[in-house]
């Protein structure tokens, strides 16, 4: 079973049972996601687009998927998301995270995270007029999608624990699924993610990292 943390910003993370390590930063889940996927990843791509194709790696405990769909709602600005998820999470655990609580949403906003939990595989569904939600439980070596997203959120577990994920391969369809000018974040800032990214045809950046982490990685196309 995934144990349930709080980290360093009062929000909840999980240690995954299958890997061993957790999903989001001990220094602050939310801190994390806002820093290096809202604010390095959509806040950059929403200054020449109003209408925005996401492609999130993975949607694991959805953290990323609700801090998402408030900044839509909050800015006005038309998100189309899309989580690929190979080990989703149970429902009760991902209640018991609390993240709408966490992020000062009201009781009525508190039911798009739990629809996203419970929505079915490859349904799309409409959760805001600036939010449409799409949850696809697979891996990611099954993404087949080309020149479909504006923005990847790349936060898949840490090298150490899924290698493959980081290799040129994988990597390869994350070019391939972004379209051109389109961005993808990541934590990461190994050397040899950024040479990978870099082979493939990325430009990279790297950038101040999230409180506990030098540096993060934002590659474009």
């Amino acid at each position: 079973m995934n144990e349930i943390f709080e980290t360093a910003d009062g929000s909840k993370s999980l240690i995954s049972e299958n890997f061993g390590v957790s999903y989001h930063s001990k220094h602050g889940a939310i801190q994390e996601t806002e820093h290096v996927f809202i604010k390095a990843a959509l806040e950059e791509r929403a200054r020449t687009l109003s209408d925005i194709s996401l492609l999130d790696i993975g949607f694991g405990t959805g953290l990323n998927a609700i801090m998402a769909f408030q900044w839509a709602n909050t800015n006005k600005k038309k998100i189309h998301y899309t989580g690929i998820e190979a080990y989703p999470i149970d429902i009760e655990t991902a209640i018991s995270m609390d993240y709408p609580n966490a992020l000062g949403m009201t009781e009525a906003l508190d039911t798009p995270f739990k629809n996203m939990h419970k929505a079915e595989s490859g349904k799309k569904i409409e959760l805001s007029p600036y939010f449409s939600f799409e949850k696809i439980i697979q891996t990611f070596e099954e993404i087949k999608s080309i020149d479909a997203f504006d923005v990847i959120f790349f936060d898949a577990f840490a090298p150490n624990a899924q290698p493959d994920l980081w290799e040129v391969d994988l990597l390869q369809k994350m070019y391939v699924a972004l379209k051109m000018d389109g961005i993808l974040t990541t934590y990461c800032a190994k050397g040899q993610v950024k040479r990978n990214l870099k082979s493939i045809g990325f430009k990279i950046e790297a950038l101040p990292g999230p409180p506990g982490k030098r540096e993060m990685t934002r590659a474009k196309k």
